[in-house]
């Protein structure tokens, strides 16, 4: 078996939300093994972050992009991909926002808004991604689910509905996509000391509830997604399709 099927030298590939966090541990992950990359996110630092990251090896690109914005989300794909050559290999969905409220007092606009850019721009992004890759009978796509794509939460009825809609449209596209070429999957991070779960690592009665059911014994960490984004964007993964992979460190076996 040929061992350098992790390479991905010459790949392209997109990642929102990636300025920081897991898609910037994603990011980081594609770079070692050699990707260009362009990293679309709302943060005005995008370009910074993706100048360190990109400081030498393969080229890394920022593109400041609002995905709850229908119009800006068309347009940065468009730029990331004129960036990219006009190409593209893999795109990794991570970009995702998170509102809390108990459900009977749940804004609808605070719905919209995480519906929008958790699962919405997912599908366009995927729509759009997987009409290039389709042209050319090969590519990879990898969604962010969560575990709430397996359960319910807590006072995030939104989040929890986006991400159980991230599965079940990647096992969509992929029953429809497998046999043209083109790898759709998810990985479906555990609980993450990223900004995004804040509130519960701060809180210190969830935070230890939490902690007790994670057989590795700690919260993740960015370092930790980068080994299944490599395998999913890889040729060693021509064969996975549909997939929601916890990356969990035992949490749902508990």
């Amino acid at each position: 078996m040929q061992m350098n099927l992790f390479d991905l030298t010459g790949k392209k590939a997109i990642v929102t939300g990636a300025s920081g966090g897991l898609g910037r541990g994603m990011v980081e992950g594609f770079h070692q093994v050699g990707a260009e990359v362009v990293i679309i996110d709302i943060t005005d630092n995008v370009s910074s972050v993706a100048d360190e990251i990109g400081a030498s090896g393969a080229k890394v690109y920022g593109v400041k992009g609002n995905l709850k914005n229908r119009e800006d989300l068309k347009r940065s794909f468009d730029e990331a991909v004129k960036k990219l050559g006009g190409s593209l290999d893999i795109l990794v969905n991570c970009a995702g926002i998170q509102r809390r409220s108990k459900c009977e007092d749940f804004p609808i606009e605070d719905w919209d808004d995480v519906i929008e850019v958790n699962l919405t721009s997912v599908f366009e992004l995927c729509q759009l991604a997987g009409r290039i890759m389709l042209n050319k009978g090969k590519g990879k796509i990898i969604n962010v689910a969560s575990m709430l794509s397996f359960f319910g939460g807590y006072t995030v009825p939104a989040y929890a509905a986006s991400k159980g809609g991230v599965a079940q449209l990647t096992k969509a596209l992929a029953n429809e996509w497998a046999g043209r070429g083109v790898n759709v999957n998810a990985i479906a991070p555990g609980y993450m000391a990223t900004s995004l779960n804040a509130a519960l690592v701060n809180d210190p009665v969830r935070n230890e509830k939490i902690l007790a059911r994670i057989p590795a014994g700690r919260w993740g960490q960015p370092e930790d997604v980068k080994g299944i984004i490599v395998f999913l964007a890889s040729e060693f993964s021509n064969y996975i399709n549909g997939a929601i992979i916890p990356v969990d460190g035992g949490y749902l076996s508990c």
